[in-house]
């Protein structure tokens, strides 16, 4: 799978997620488009993705991996339980 593949795969299966868990049935506001990438590697066949979606109702971020041996795609959803600030000196 090429890294392209990946990304388009990996951004297709959060939309599934987002859709089957936001939103109302035959909502359509929420495409592709809304999908981002705010990080990506890829290590011999393997890749991984953190990914978000441009929508106030889900605050979740998304992590694709890419077993290249098992041919298996894993999505692990997480949720920002929490912010806290420091202060540096």
């Amino acid at each position: 799978m090429i890294n392209k593949e990946f990304i388009e795969l990996a951004k297709q299966k959060v939309l599934e997620y987002h859709t089957e868990h936001f939103m109302e049935p035959y909502d359509d506001r929420i495409t592709l488009d809304n999908v981002f990438v705010a990080w990506y590697s890829k290590v011999l066949q393997n890749h991984k993705a953190l990914l978000g979606i441009s929508d106030m109702d889900d605050q979740h971020y998304y992590e694709a991996t890419y077993n290249g041996d098992k041919k298996q795609l894993y999505l692990d959803v997480y949720n920002k339980q929490e912010n806290k600030c420091f202060e540096v000196k």
